[in-house]
């Protein structure tokens, strides 16, 4: 009996120490997870503490580069705790926010397929207190609006491609159910803090809706910070316009070798306009002259040139400035002596693609940036219209 009982207390040990090892084990699993915020996360950027107060990190260029570009990858992550059945206590995303300061205060879900595509993180002010931060540091943020790209999962894949395919399709995504949702929580945002105080970032397909987004609010006279990670730009109704430019730049050339008088020159009138009422239907959105202002709205791309998906971003739109071919520098785009955009380009040489089109490239410690164009052709192109306003139409 005492044999049996001793027996007994072994193997419940034995069962015990097993739990914990598999406790251990697999707490171990999750901290070596690979996109466990200590193993892929930046290495050399410290957590928020009271000497933002005296000197605010967030004024550095590169160190709002790299935060905003860790809370894309918590929108990312997000998606994934969601698909592998993530506890709060084992989840990879918080700490890809938490480690700054910020907290998640709504998450953007696609009714389609029930996947997150989104997160509204806002300044958590009572852990900055905790770390002795009694405001919020200069430059930072109170909300920003972070959108993923394409997750090749089996459980998202359909309706991102779907949005991928409308982009290539037509340059524009404002028939998705995520550009809604997304251009809803911004708007939200933007009333409850202030424009001035609040960010919008994407990266892939989230930077293409990123930048519609924010050019749609900003039409109204909101205009938000806007960070984009590799935004696409290539589709098919990019090729049609640029067909249609060469034929409209070859039927000039044909008209001024012909005589003129002034019948021959009202027919011609009315065929450019028949023919870009024409180009128009087939093309929606060619040129929007019916927004307003957008002088005050300057979108951050964030571009590799071994990316095919954003590389025509880097085409240039007039002479390249040779005296900007400097390390860590953006500089703004200018349309008719108005500032456009902010392109910052990476150029590591050939790069495989999954790398030059990567988010973690963005926060990586060897990451060098540089601007050798004095204006990009597809920024033109596609802000050009908000910038020739009609003399008719009053500007702000």
């Amino acid at each position: 009996m005492q044999i049996n009982q001793i027996l007994s207390n072994k193997k419940g040990r034995q069962d015990c120490k097993m739990e914990n090892q598999g406790a251990e084990d697999a707490m171990a699993e999750e901290e070596a997870h690979p996109y466990a915020f200590h193993v892929s996360g930046p290495r050399n950027i410290a957590s928020p503490n009271w000497r933002d107060l005296i000197n605010s990190s967030w004024k550095n260029e590169n160190y709002k580069r790299t935060v905003i570009a860790c809370f894309i990858q918590a929108v990312y992550l997000l998606e994934l705790d969601r698909q592998e059945n993530r506890t709060e206590e084992n989840a990879l995303a918080p700490m890809w926010w938490t480690r700054f300061k910020y907290k998640l205060t709504q998450t953007l879900i696609d009714e389609r397929d029930g996947s997150i595509f989104g997160a509204v993180l806002e300044w958590d002010r009572f852990a900055a207190f905790a770390d002795m931060i009694l405001v919020r540091p200069s430059g930072a943020p109170k909300a920003v609006l972070a959108l993923r790209g394409k997750l090749l999962k089996s459980p998202t894949i359909r309706r991102d491609i779907e949005d991928d395919l409308r982009f290539l399709a037509w340059e524009s995504l404002k028939g998705s159910v995520r550009f809604k949702l997304a251009l809803e929580a911004l708007k939200s945002v933007a009333e409850s803090y202030g424009s001035c105080n609040v960010c919008i970032a994407g990266h892939s397909l989230g930077a293409g809706f990123a930048f519609q987004v924010g050019k749609a609010l900003a039409k109204e006279g909101i205009y938000v910070e806007a960070h984009l990670f590799n935004p696409p730009s290539i589709s098919i109704a990019m090729s049609l316009r640029n067909i249609g430019e060469k034929a409209g730049s070859a039927w000039k050339k044909i008209k001024s070798m012909l005589p003129s008088n002034g019948e021959s020159q009202a027919t011609d009138d009315m065929e450019d306009k028949a023919s870009m009422v024409g180009l128009r239907n087939w093309v929606p959105n060619f040129i929007d002259k019916t927004s307003v202002g957008l002088k005050k709205w300057v979108p951050h791309l964030y571009v590799n040139d071994s990316d095919y998906i954003c590389c025509y971003y880097t085409n240039p739109d007039g002479p390249e400035d040779k005296n900007a071919n400097k390390e860590n520098l953006g500089r703004a785009n200018i349309i008719n002596g108005q500032v456009a955009a902010k392109l910052f380009v990476m150029s590591k040489g050939k790069q495989k693609f999954l790398e030059a089109h990567g988010l973690e490239q963005w926060w990586s410690d060897d990451v060098q940036l540089q601007m050798a164009l004095h204006n990009s052709k597809l920024i033109s192109r596609q802000l050009k219209s908000l910038y020739n306003l009609p003399a008719s139409q009053p500007t702000q």
